[in-house]
């Protein structure tokens, strides 16, 4: 039913019904995948990084990990996970971080938070209804005293993660162009995006 190809520091936005399964492949390896789920009917209910952690006891994401909304609803659940952990606690690159974090040079570079609002505008998202998202794929160490550190990634060429939509969703990907850091091992490439459902 879905099967296409998103270049680096391009976006997607996509419906998955309830029951469908939806994977994301990481073509060659060490890419940040920066994902959103909301409710397909309601855009105001949409995924919670703070409730998914601190509901089930951990910081990162895998086989088994409910990702939960804002209301606790079940949005979708990780059924198959081939890398092994995936962050949710780095957010997504913004230009407004990008000069914060290196520099006034890169201000005018491309991020993720401006595809998710080129393409979530189709659907009525705006910067209102933009959150906490998940960066699948990325590496984000947790330190000792509570800080965070990009590192290079822990995929590799044809990891993947798959999700069992629990609901209608909407699916709102930045394939993140970012260069600044190792998250996409200084090389953002594409990722590949399959779903199936009945019809």
């Amino acid at each position: 039913m879905l099967d296409t190809v998103v270049d680096a520091g391009d976006g997607f936005l996509g419906r998955i019904p309830a029951g469908g399964t939806f994977r994301i492949v990481d073509l060659h390896g060490n890419q940040a995948v920066d994902t959103l789920f909301y409710d397909a009917n309601d855009l105001d209910n949409r995924y919670s990084a703070f409730d998914t952690v601190r509901e089930q006891g951990a910081v990162y994401l895998t086989t088994g990990s409910r990702l939960l909304s804002v209301r606790l609803d079940v949005l979708a659940t990780i059924t198959d996970d081939t890398c092994g952990r995936h962050d949710t606690l780095g957010g997504a690159c913004a230009q407004e971080s990008n000069v914060v974090r290196y520099g006034e040079h890169t201000r005018h570079q491309h991020a993720c938070r401006e595809t998710f609002l080129r393409y979530g505008a189709a659907a009525g998202i705006d910067a209102r209804r933009l959150g906490h998202n998940i960066n699948f794929f990325m590496n984000v160490p947790v330190t000792a005293d509570g800080g965070l550190t990009f590192a290079d990634g822990v995929s590799a060429p044809g990891k993947h993660v798959q999700v069992r939509a629990e609901r209608d969703l909407l699916v709102l990907i930045s394939n993140c162009p970012q260069v600044n850091n190792p998250c996409n091992g200084w090389d953002p490439t594409p990722v590949r995006l399959l779903g199936w459902w009945s019809s």
